[in-house]
């Protein structure tokens, strides 16, 4: 999720859900510790619980980057270990650690002599076309031997030579009865599932199994499924309804602007929100509108949503005199 689960967007899905735990995109170590710092982990007080997600294989470092995230404030630290792109395995990190079980957990244990937050580890099956299940057990007993309590499992393999990232999320098959059998096998760690879950039916249906469940992708595409979540799970806790957000997306943007960060990176984040909507098409085309999105007016936001409103209301009316 590099470069689109930012502080905009969980600014956003937080309105969406209050009780989601939310994390950042992946962060390389090297960008914390030679790079603009305050850039990367700046966050909104209302984004707790928030993780922060890194990406690397020395010790050293990421014990250092994990103690900037403690101290900027952070509630989880997750290593991520599922990551295909190139770029990512040029930097020996992301994916490829999955082949390196006791290099991981000597970075488990810097990290988690550094910080008092859990250290948790996001990762895929396995690695190219091999589905023996043998490597996966190993990896996750030797981890969670180093201390971890928390795995999020992306339940599809990671294929490194071949196959692009955005192939790597749909390529691949999923394969949720191997990650249920971690269940099994380790009963003291806690197993949260990620891939493929698309819609707010099957994702509840998953926590029957699993303890928790990581929402990518279709947050993005659809955010409306973190509302719809919040709903199913927390029905006892109020939210704040449509108009609402929008306002407190507009004044957000606002205090943003004024801040220097351009209204095109706050804009993006909603882009999905009106899918399924009569109107959804014309709220992409207004608050993805370069000419609009340049003049820096957040007053864009609200009247592409009044515009929405006004052909949901059309539709309702067509409907009725049908």
């Amino acid at each position: 999720m590099i470069d689109v689960t930012d502080r905009h967007c969980r600014f956003f899905h937080r309105l969406l859900s209050p009780q989601a735990r939310l994390y950042t995109e992946m962060i390389a170590t090297g960008a914390l510790l030679h790079g603009d710092v305050p850039r990367h982990l700046q966050f909104d007080a209302s984004e707790h619980p928030v993780a922060l997600q890194l990406g690397g294989s020395d010790p050293t470092d990421l014990a250092r980057a994990a103690k900037l995230g403690q101290d900027w404030g952070y509630d989880e630290i997750n290593l991520n270990c599922g990551c295909p792109s190139d770029r990512v395995q040029r930097g020996a990190f992301g994916a490829c650690l999955m082949a390196q079980p006791n290099a991981v957990a000597s970075c488990v244990k810097a990290m988690q002599d550094a910080v008092t937050v859990p250290v948790t580890v996001k990762h895929r099956l396995g690695l190219d076309w091999d589905e023996d299940y043998g490597p996966l057990r190993d990896f996750v007993g030797t981890l969670h031997q180093a201390g971890v309590q928390v795995f999020i499992v992306h339940a599809r393999n990671a294929v490194l030579k071949g196959l692009s990232p955005k192939d790597n999320r749909s390529i691949p098959p999923l394969r949720y009865s191997v990650a249920q059998r971690l269940i099994t096998d380790f009963p003291d760690a806690l197993f949260v599932l990620n891939g493929g879950l698309a819609n707010t039916h099957e994702t509840l249906d998953q926590l029957q199994t699993f303890k928790g469940v990581m929402l990518g992708r279709a947050a993005w595409h659809s955010p409306a499924i973190l509302r719809e979540l919040q709903h199913a799970l927390w029905p006892e806790q109020a939210t704040i309804d449509d108009d609402a957000i929008i306002a407190r997306m507009t004044t957000y943007a606002a205090d943003q602007v004024r801040q220097g960060v351009p209204l095109r990176f706050v804009a993006r984040t909603m882009l999905g929100w009106a899918n399924g909507m009569p109107g959804a098409r014309q709220w992409r085309q207004m608050l993805s509108d370069a000419q609009r999105l340049n003049t820096n007016d957040p007053e864009l936001i609200s009247e592409a949503w009044r515009l929405l409103q006004d052909r949901r209301r059309q539709a309702v009316d067509q409907t009725t005199a049908t």
